[in-house]
């Protein structure tokens, strides 16, 4: 604990109750991570079963960044020891980029932590320019599908907003628009 700041935690069960031993493992894992955020730092944990398997989603969302990191064990423990590791991953392979916007002093090398992160060098952006078009999201799927991506970004047709549409693991889609 940093300063007494702690991030808010809000814990879901995809069609299940999540137990409270449960719940009390998910908020001890992710009180650690108090040092990388400020007060307003919000995480959204979701915990599904899909086919026997566990699954522990993570989202935290601080100052307009989103870190999500999301396993499938064979116990939810597991799941969270992984996905909070997939989760510091991130930040500490990116945490020259991510210092402007985390908190001061976060990346301090604290006695006993293990430095095996590797920054990464400066990153090439290949750019493509393309009309447009306004469409439906299942236009955009489609779009999406026949060029072979993950994703597609397009004007949806009945707002006029930029939206996006990606392939999720399972195999659905899913479909990002702006928050109004």
């Amino acid at each position: 604990m940093r300063d007494g700041i702690h991030m808010k935690i809000t814990i879901y069960g995809k069609q299940m109750s999540v137990r409270e031993s449960l719940k009390q493992a998910i908020e001890k894992k992710l009180r650690k991570f108090d040092k990388f955020f400020g007060e307003n730092a919000e995480a959204f944990v979701t915990c599904k079963v899909r086919k026997g398997d566990k699954i522990i989603e993570i989202t935290v969302n601080y100052e307009g960044t989103t870190f999500r990191s999301e396993e499938e064990c064979e116990t939810f423990l597991t799941a969270l020891d992984r996905a909070a590791e997939g989760l510091e991953r991130q930040i500490r392979k990116n945490k020259t980029k991510l210092e402007k916007v985390m908190r001061r002093g976060a990346f301090v090398i604290e006695e006993g932590d293990d430095d095996e992160y590797v920054e990464e060098d400066d990153i090439e952006i290949r750019v493509k320019t393309f009309p447009f078009k306004p469409m439906t999201p299942e236009e955009a799927i489609l779009q999406m599908n026949l060029i072979g991506h993950a994703f597609y970004a397009f004007t949806d047709s009945e707002s006029g907003e930029t939206c996006v549409v990606y392939k999720r693991k399972e195999g659905s889609y899913g479909l990002i628009v702006p928050e109004k």
